[in-house]
């Protein structure tokens, strides 16, 4: 497996698609990454806490499309 250092520049889109994904168009600084002797190989996903935040209210508004999209239930919370 090749692992990558992929650092998040800026977030430009999200959407969701047909296969159930949600997709992130962004700028990204990606490397190589050696993996460590001893620790499983891993890639890794570098951002600013701006980003983060970003990240956050992206995510918050594809879950919430993927929930309308959603048949209702019927059945009422009982309180």
């Amino acid at each position: 497996m090749k692992t990558h250092q992929i650092e998040i520049q800026k977030f430009k889109a999200a959407a969701n698609n047909l296969h159930g994904q949600v997709v992130f168009k962004v700028d990204a600084l990606v490397s190589n990454r050696e993996p460590i002797d001893g620790i499983e190989p891993s890639s890794l996903l570098v951002m600013t806490e701006q980003n983060a935040r970003v990240l956050m209210a992206l995510l918050k508004t594809q879950i919430a499309e993927f929930d309308s999209k959603k048949p209702k239930s019927r059945h009422g919370r009982h309180g």
